[in-house]
């Protein structure tokens, strides 16, 4: 079991969300579904609560109500291998949300991710320090980060 999980508040979409996330992920799967009985205090037979697995990582999501919302303060960092497999999940993740800049963006439900190839953390570690300077600000100048760019740089 994992030690540390990450806790997803939202207001009443997390059944919808859960879905949506699963079938963007290879790796994955809903793994529990609570939902409200009679007495509440959500509708009876609506999600209360959810367990699902990314790649792996467990989260759990509670339909808690509007009181809290997301904050780009705290993201989902994605490693992704290949500049098609941060396409895809830039695409469908992005999709009915918003892209940002240097990789970020948040998801129809206000959930912020970066979308990172794993080559920018190693050019971004480069020994020379003017070629690390020259990736830092080809990336400050993308949405989608693409790696094809930073090898110019």
């Amino acid at each position: 079991m994992q030690k540390i999980t990450p806790f997803l508040w939202f207001d009443n979409q997390a059944e919808e969300a859960m879905n949506f996330y699963v079938s963007i992920f290879k790796n994955s799967k809903v793994v529990k579904v609570t939902r409200y009985g009679e007495d509440g205090p959500g509708p009876k037979g609506t999600v209360m609560s959810a367990t699902f697995q990314l790649e792996g990582q467990t989260f759990y999501a509670l339909n808690g109500g509007p009181l809290f919302s997301f904050t780009p303060a705290i993201s989902l960092f994605v490693n992704c291998e290949t500049q098609p497999e941060v396409d895809e999940l830039w695409e469908k993740l992005s999709a009915g949300g918003k892209k940002e800049r240097c990789g970020w963006l948040k998801d129809k439900y206000g959930l912020s991710w970066q979308i990172i190839p794993t080559a920018l953390g190693e050019m971004l570690g480069d020994k020379d320090p003017q070629k690390a300077g020259r990736v830092m600000q080809a990336m400050m100048q993308m949405g989608k980060i693409e790696i094809e760019g930073l090898k110019r740089a």
